[in-house]
């Protein structure tokens, strides 16, 4: 740890006050590690190292932002100073000055992210190994392709800010997937996928990795299912319910709520660069988003999470937050920025305060508003099997292959990689490319199941896109099985 660096940061900061600064901040990342490997048909086609070092510098001066980074200190009054220029030229054509809502002061927070074994620690050799053993058991005639990724992160961040406040974050996460992909008799490409998945309130080191009930042991199962899957049907051209396990819930809970609760969004900031959401401020407490079993959580507290990360990037404790309660919005993704705007804007007090959801993606990006954990909060229905009882005319469907969102998130259409056709209560039959498309109110209104927390999986997210210049970020979903009714699949 560079702590060294501390003290002559907190004086930048006090230099960029006495220079006129209303606000300042600097994320100082005293490491940044990455490492990748991807292997083909079990040989190792790409292995990546990497390890950043540097800082970003946020100020707000005459109501507007300026940001500067560098992976160097060794000039640190330029990239402050530089900063601070920035700032005072954006704030020449600044339509509405920028405020901030109130905060406590973060008096010497840390977070570390639970993990038992650093991925870092572990010699390459014995993760090549590891990987080629998972290779092997993918190996079957119908399998044309074979492939395993594998992405591990280690970093330690120090906050610091104009306001006096100080957090370090010291944060591993793990990312691994195994896919397999046959040919069927229509000569079209099929596969099935498995990607690591967490414990909430486990850990995410390398110890993942060895315990063969999160991932080895799922080669197999992917492996039959293709089978199945190239044997199967086409999904047919009909209106049922759709019973979706975790490997789509999390997307589709990611697509169409996430991203359309980001308050930036709703505000039009992101229109020209990643969307806008059709939400508008006069829905939050009124928009029956979803049916009164939809409970929906923005939970940054989850303790085993790569969307749980302590405090963001505006300095604010994470929370868990309720964003719709029984089908009704209640509230958003937001930052100190965006809720005085909102607020203002709208006339009302909407938001109380900033629910700690700013972050960037690393020291050479500003930060904006980010999903943290958005949950679907488990329901009283049962298990999977439960479901499936009293559905009559349905079909369950697995893994996220492509899907396509409306610019506003108004619409979706979602390719699943495996389909169950379920008729009076049971299931009847395997069906392959299975597809599924609603507008989003209706979809979410017609929720009529949601399982208890025996179907709930952690699933992450390792590269949700947004911004421009583009950041990518990580973050998790916690969803359960959920059925909805009357729903137009196979188009």
């Amino acid at each position: 740890m560079n702590s060294i660096y501390l003290p002559l940061l907190r004086d930048q900061l006090t230099r960029l006050k006495a220079a006129g600064a209303e606000y300042a901040d600097v994320r100082f990342h005293d490491y940044d590690d990455s490492e990748s490997l991807f292997f083909l048909q079990g040989e190792l086609r790409n292995c990546e190292q990497s390890s950043t070092f540097g800082l970003g510098v946020r100020v707000l001066v005459d109501g507007a932002w300026g940001f500067a980074s560098a992976s160097n200190m060794n000039d640190l009054d330029s990239v402050f100073q530089k900063a601070f220029r920035s700032a005072k030229e954006a704030a020449k054509c600044c339509e509405r000055p920028v405020e901030l809502a109130d905060r406590d002061v973060l008096e010497n927070v840390r977070f570390k992210s639970p993990c038992q074994i650093d991925p870092f620690d572990v010699p390459l050799e014995e993760k090549i190994e590891f990987f080629k053993e998972v290779d092997a058991a993918l190996q079957k005639g119908y399998v044309k392709q074979r492939y395993i990724s594998y992405e591990a992160e280690h970093k330690h961040v120090h906050f610091l800010d104009s306001e006096g406040s100080y957090g370090a974050r010291d944060i591993v996460d793990i990312f691994a997937g195994m896919r397999v992909v046959g040919i069927d008799e229509d000569g079209l490409s099929q596969e099935r996928t498995y990607n690591l998945t967490l414990d909430p309130f486990g850990t995410r080191g390398w110890e993942l990795m060895r315990d063969p009930k999160r991932f080895i042991e799922h080669a197999p199962r992917i492996v039959s299912e293709l089978e199945l899957v190239l044997q199967a049907p086409p999904c047919p051209k009909d209106v049922r319910s759709v019973i979706l396990k975790p490997g789509i819930m999390f997307l589709q809970t990611h697509e169409v709520v996430g991203h359309a609760l980001e308050l930036d969004r709703i505000l039009g900031y992101e229109l020209s660069f990643a969307g806008g959401s059709f939400v508008t401020l006069d829905d939050f407490g009124n928009l029956r988003y979803g049916s009164d079993k939809m409970n929906v959580a923005a939970d940054a507290t989850l303790p085993n999470s790569p969307g749980s990360f302590g405090f963001d990037d505006d300095g604010v404790p994470c929370q868990n937050i309720v964003l719709i309660k029984d089908g009704i919005l209640q509230s958003a993704l937001t930052s100190r920025q965006t809720v005085t705007e909102a607020n203002s804007k709208a006339g009302r007090f909407i938001f109380e305060r900033s629910g700690g959801a700013n972050s960037a993606m690393d020291f050479t990006r500003p930060p904006i508003e980010r999903m943290t954990n958005i949950n679907i909060l488990p329901g009283t229905d049962g298990t999977l099997e439960d479901i499936v009882r009293t559905t009559e005319k349905g079909i369950i469907m697995d893994g996220d292959r492509s899907w396509s969102i409306g610019s506003n998130r108004e619409q979706f259409h979602f390719a699943c990689e495996i389909g169950w056709l379920v008729e009076n209560g049971a299931i009847t039959g395997i069906v392959r490319n299975p597809t599924y498309s609603s507008k989003t109110l209706p979809f979410w209104r017609s929720m009529s199941a949601v399982g208890d927390r025996s179907t709930c999986e952690l699933v992450q997210v390792a590269n949700c896109g947004k911004g421009l210049p583009s950041q990518i970020m990580r973050l998790g979903h916690c969803v359960p099985v959920c059925r909805f009714d009357n729903v137009q699949i196979g188009l």
